[in-house]
């Protein structure tokens, strides 16, 4: 139930503009968004690799609805790659892009050609693109553009949510030589038709997306902050003798930082991901909605502002 007025509240213009106008919430955001332009980005990704953590970057944005806006989102993602190349940090810094920041919603050609140059960028700069998932009526449709885009670059990355009851069905077309997956839990409302609706039949989907990803010959991205989950992957690792650069784990930039840390001190690929930009509303209240433990940290920092 707290889950889903969360989820609400991220289409409410009017909660919005209360918390983006509220100064008490600033310093709250600022621990999720680092900030708001490329220098801020650089910023984080500096600090997270001088502690031996690899690192995701996305520039948010998901409600383009022309072309000036996708094409935007596309040279602003072409300069960071640029600024990462040029900072020595492409090597230890991926991108990540959802294809309706592209345009996607209204020009699936442009979404993908736009995706098309990232990818082309991201390789002259020595590193690698992830498309996020984003809500199940364009699973489809990105798992196409991810085909398309894998035939010139193989190492662009898919991202698989465990709460969709097809997601089982995808890991297994998915979990091949070389094939780069992200697997999470999943952010978005979605119908029971489509989605197991409790945390328990979520957390088992997970594992049994797991069971099929570890023994495969890709590279599985286990995205997850719940320690249980956490424990059952590193299980899978060790029953499966995968080798520590054959993985990695993935956490939000803010999220359980000395879990990140812990893992990474057992010689473990971590990577965060850090999203920047000025549209950082929706995403934050997906992280809300995601772990009750962020809502009470939101909730405790703003009363201690008071």
């Amino acid at each position: 139930m707290l889950r889903s007025v969360i989820l609400a509240a991220a289409g409410s213009s009017r909660i919005e503009r209360i918390v983006e106008h509220a100064p008490i919430s600033r310093g709250v955001v600022r621990r999720f968004v680092p900030g708001t332009g490329t220098d801020d980005a650089l910023r984080a990704t500096r600090e997270l690799v001088g502690q031996g953590l690899a690192v995701s970057l996305d520039h948010l944005g998901e409600d383009t609805l022309t072309a000036d806006q996708a094409a935007a989102t596309k040279d602003e993602y072409l300069h960071l790659l640029k600024a990462l190349a040029d900072a020595g940090l492409a090597g230890a810094a991926e991108v990540s892009v959802k294809l309706s920041a592209l345009g996607q919603v209204f020009d699936e050609t442009l979404a993908y050609e736009h995706a098309h140059d990232i990818c082309a960028a991201a390789a002259a700069a020595g590193t690698t693109v992830t498309l996020d998932m984003e809500d199940h009526e364009t699973t489809d449709a990105t798992l196409d553009v991810l085909s398309r885009l894998r035939a010139d670059f193989p190492g662009t990355g898919a991202v698989l949510q465990a709460y969709l009851r097809r997601t089982e069905g995808d890991c297994r077309e998915l979990a091949t030589e070389g094939s780069r997956v992200r697997l999470c839990k999943g952010a978005y409302a979605e119908p029971e038709s489509v989605a197991f609706q409790s945390a328990v039949d979520v957390d088992k989907s997970f594992v049994r997306c797991l069971n099929i990803l570890m023994p495969g010959p890709g590279y599985p991205m286990v995205a997850t902050h719940d320690p249980r989950l956490i424990a059952i992957a590193e299980d899978r690792v060790k029953w499966f003798d995968r080798a520590p650069q054959s993985f990695e784990f993935q956490m939000l930039y803010g999220v359980r930082p000395e879990e990140q840390l812990r893992l990474a001190g057992l010689g473990y690929t971590v990577r965060s991901y850090v999203p920047y930009g000025t549209r950082w509303y929706a995403y934050l209240m997906r992280r809300l909605a995601e772990r009750p433990a962020n809502l009470a940290f939101f909730l405790r920092a703003l009363k201690s502002r008071n």
